[in-house]
């Protein structure tokens, strides 16, 4: 069932009653296209639709979880992309709001897009070598969603820190923060985050339902409208994109920095 999530570079397997969705895009360092993040979203909805199936992990191949969205656009043999707004295709609120609880298994390089699929989870489980960033506005991009929901993990303080400066912080750090939540040795990461799925599942689900939603009403409005102005009429994310696959600094950092 390759394609049963709409792209090749997405796998759904089960385990028992729990699914697995691993993202599979080694030869691009698991950048994300709009197909495959539409199969994340597709993954939580098999799932919470699926009596045989209680849980999902989400997690990457080799040294990375995810680095964020393709920033060259590059399309994939065999990707599904229905015709949905932007914001439709996008699984962080899917992820969020999911009755079945949903568990990230943070493999490695988590940044960006990855980072929110991380964040919107119940509980995300790091390896020690992971290793995490904002980079959004390196590309000139608004992130909306992170702006949004970035504060209700860390802070108002550490938020600005993080999106601000786009640096890149370790396993230990993000759990500090609180950008997840539970660090282990990267060979014991599936077996931690079963564990945490199974441990989710021990909590009853009608009142896990209402936690969940008053514990979400901590989040700040998302403003998608400013992001995709931004993208569609500004020019700093075409510099942004174009400065990055010409491996170059965009026109806006000051010359010698």
């Amino acid at each position: 069932m390759e394609h049963q999530l709409g792209t090749s570079n997405l796998r759904f397997e089960r385990a028992g009653s729990i699914a697995w969705c691993v993202i599979d895009r080694a030869n691009a360092r698991n950048a994300m296209t709009p197909a495959m993040y539409y199969g994340v979203k597709r993954a939580v909805q098999i799932v919470n639709a699926d009596p045989d199936l209680r849980a999902l992990i989400i997690t990457g191949v080799g040294d990375v979880f995810a680095s964020g969205g393709d920033l060259g656009g590059r399309p994939e043999p065999g990707d599904e992309v229905p015709p949905l707004v932007d914001e439709e295709l996008l699984p962080f609120l899917a992820i969020r709001d999911s009755r079945a609880p949903v568990i990230a298994a943070v493999n490695g390089i988590c940044q960006a897009g990855g980072l929110l699929i991380a964040m919107m989870t119940d509980i995300a489980v790091t390896s020690d070598r992971a290793t995490f960033r904002v980079p959004e506005l390196l590309r000139g991009i608004p992130d909306a969603t992170c702006a949004a929901l970035l504060p209700a993990h860390v802070g108002l303080g550490v938020a600005r820190d993080l999106m601000l400066s786009a640096r890149r912080f370790d396993a230990a750090e993000a759990v500090t923060m609180g950008v997840v939540t539970r660090m282990v040795p990267h060979e014991d990461l599936r077996q931690a985050a079963t564990e945490a799925a199974h441990q989710v599942l021990a909590t009853a689900p009608a009142a896990r339902t209402h936690v969940k939603r008053m514990l979400n009403e901590t989040y700040g409005r998302i403003d998608y409208q400013t992001q995709y102005w931004a993208q569609y009429e500004s020019p700093e994310p075409r510099e942004g994109m174009q400065a990055f696959m010409e491996k170059r600094p965009p026109n806006w950092v000051p010359e010698g920095s």
